[in-house]
């Protein structure tokens, strides 16, 4: 394993970064580190990583609680995480038999010092949240998405408890700075 490279790909499957250290736990996949992601401890030292990237795994993971414990661990303060998932009103987020969670504007909160969801107290570990936006890396070819795309990112309160039903989005990525 390349210790020069301080980025990870979590659960990378076919779709790598190529400047990443890819972990997952399928060999069939681009991996660089064969692991169960829902096994802890991950298999890096703490303060590894400044930059992790998670894109459509966390909806298939047994314990999201625990995964950002793991995650916090092997990231560096202030580093950044990335993670993106099914929108919880899209047909994607209910059609695969194996997703385990659904996500919402507030799914991450639980992590944030000062927000409502964080006295819960379910984890020892903060971030801070660096932005929430829907739909982040689609290109929309239709006119009407675009302007659904920019009306929700604008308002993601509105639009996720009086709109999202009827006109729902496909994903949501959260970018979190590691707090230690």
């Amino acid at each position: 394993m390349n210790d020069a490279i301080n980025i990870l790909d979590l659960g990378c499957g076919r779709r790598k970064r190529p400047d990443a250290i890819g972990m997952d736990r399928n060999p069939q996949t681009h991996v660089d580190v064969l692991h169960d992601l829902n096994h802890f401890p991950y298999p890096f030292p703490d303060n590894r990583f400044e930059y992790v990237v998670a894109n459509n795994v966390f909806e298939h993971l047994d314990d999201v609680i625990a995964v950002m414990t793991e995650l916090h661990r092997i990231t560096r303060p202030k580093g950044i995480v990335d993670i993106t998932v099914p929108f919880y009103a899209h047909r994607n987020a209910n059609t695969d038999p194996t997703h385990r969670h659904w996500f919402g504007v507030h799914s991450f909160d639980y992590f944030v010092r000062g927000t409502d969801h964080e006295n819960f107290r379910y984890s020892p570990v903060h971030f801070s949240i660096i932005a929430v936006e829907f739909d982040r890396g689609i290109d929309h070819k239709h006119a009407v998405d675009r302007f659904l795309v920019s009306f929700a990112n604008r308002n993601k309160d509105f639009y996720e408890n009086r709109l999202a039903n009827i006109f729902p989005l496909a994903q949501l990525t959260y970018r979190l700075s590691v707090e230690k």
